[in-house]
């Protein structure tokens, strides 16, 4: 049944994608041989979308997309598979001897056919009328439904270049829904510097204290329930989308554990953010890396998870030098980012008081994660160890998880460790010694002692 329905959305996509890339090639024809904008008048009307179940037409639907948005998908799309129809637009101006300025364009470095600029959508779309030109142009921008929803995007041109002459690129994962109709989940990329998180484990594994699991049954619900809170009740007048959460408490007590299995419950994918890909030394660079992200992250419908946040959302600093006023344009920028944003984002700090002020009064909760109690201890050290192995008699758990004040993190710490011993002693038998050490190891780490 699950492949029937493969190869249904297959053969939609491919009827609706001739279509559309045939329409592609007559403007092409036209525009090429026009001589003057009386020769071109207006876009010839596209085709009827294709009947069959095909997600490229029920994306083309859904967003309500233009005949020039339209246009533009396919031009993005055109040299992922049938690149030879934009040979045409390989024109040399004869008395320059050189490329046509004003069809765009670039080759790449291993692909020999014509790669479309934002240039070559403008020459389709509005060759030389200027009016025309900047209507057309504001399609690409961000808060328009290509960029806004992941479709198309604008590459960066390089320095000192006309913005016009960066690359229109498509997704990989819109690509893939738009050819074989399988969304193919994005990684961790330039275009989008978020990692997708999974675990093997289950709601019921995780150890919390009674009051964070009560805390966060709001922001399941919120999931859960969102459409209906917002457009079925009437409170999308008064209420902005979106939902934002802040995981505090010591490291280890289960805060990207959590994350993830929130995700895995109410159906979401979690994508954490990775702060190395994002942040940057160069002025606006780091704006615009936290832009692709959001954006991205909306289209997605995911959950948007910064781990670690204080590295972007601390507090802001008295200005002293030009890099702690640049510091605070990217807080400034990132509170009204934060406050747009319609999806779920949650943000994780080992202490509440790292986040600005500012940003947790955006929050509609925060979720205190502290160090488990000993009866959770004693859970933890029961539900971690490894099976198929005896314990020492000696190894009193209750009295270990009385004693040693550990984090679930931690804990895990110890098994491996003596795990690893137990193994590499040839034995099937977890030793008291080795259980002591470990502790003693993760102790140490926080200065403390058993």
């Amino acid at each position: 049944m699950v492949i029937a329905q493969g190869e249904a959305r297959l053969a939609g996509n491919a009827t609706t994608g001739a279509r559309e890339l045939d329409w592609l090639a007559q403007v092409i024809a036209l525009r090429t041989a026009a001589t003057d904008e009386a020769g071109f008048a207006r876009l010839p009307e596209p085709p009827l979308l294709a009947p069959e179940e095909s997600p490229y037409a029920d994306l083309l639907d859904r967003l309500r997309l233009t005949n020039p948005e339209r246009l533009i998908v396919a031009l993005a799309l055109a040299p992922h598979v049938r690149p030879q129809m934009l040979d045409p637009l390989f024109r040399t101006d004869g008395n320059l001897g050189r490329g046509c300025t004003a069809v765009g364009g670039l080759q790449g470095r291993s692909h020999g056919g014509f790669i479309p600029t934002a240039e070559t959508a403008l020459f389709l779309l509005a060759g030389g009328d200027l009016r025309s030109r900047f209507e057309s142009q504001q399609l690409l921008d961000s808060h328009y439904p290509l960029a806004r929803h992941g479709v198309v995007r604008l590459d960066d041109p390089a320095p000192g270049e006309p913005a016009t002459s960066g690359a229109l690129v498509m997704p990989p994962d819109v690509l893939g829904l738009l050819t074989t109709g399988s969304l193919r989940k994005p990684d961790l990329n330039r275009d989008f510097p978020a990692r997708l998180v999974t675990t093997q484990l289950e709601w019921e594994d995780l150890v919390l204290p009674p009051a964070t699991h009560e805390q966060l049954r709001e922001l399941q619900a919120w999931i859960r329930h969102e459409g209906r809170l917002l457009n079925g009740l009437g409170l999308g007048r008064r209420l902005r989308g979106g939902y934002r959460a802040l995981f505090y408490g010591p490291p280890g007590t289960g805060k990207t554990l959590t994350a993830t299995l929130i995700g895995k419950r109410v159906g979401r994918d979690v994508y954490r953010v990775a702060l190395s890909a994002v942040v940057s030394k160069y002025i606006g660079e780091t704006e615009k890396n936290l832009e692709r992200v959001f954006s991205r992250a909306e289209s997605l419908d995911c959950i948007l998870f910064f781990d670690e946040a204080d590295a972007l959302f601390g507090r802001r600093t008295v200005v002293g030098t030009a890099h702690d006023r640049y510091a605070n344009q990217e807080v400034s920028y990132l509170l009204q980012r934060v406050e747009d944003y319609r999806g779920v984002m949650i943000l994780s700090s080992n202490l509440e008081s790292n986040i600005d002020e500012a940003f947790l009064r955006r929050f509609h909760a925060l979720v205190h994660f502290p160090l488990p109690a000993p009866e959770e201890r004693l859970r933890l050290w029961r539900e971690s160890l490894p099976t198929g192995c005896r314990l020492d008699p000696a190894i009193d758990l209750q009295a270990i998880s009385t004693a040693s004040e550990l984090s679930g993190g931690a804990i895990m710490n110890v098994v491996l460790y003596t795990t690893l011993m137990m193994l590499d002693a040839g034995s099937t038998v977890v030793r008291r010694d080795d259980l002591l050490a470990g502790i003693r190891r993760e102790l140490q780490k926080e200065g403390r002692t058993l």
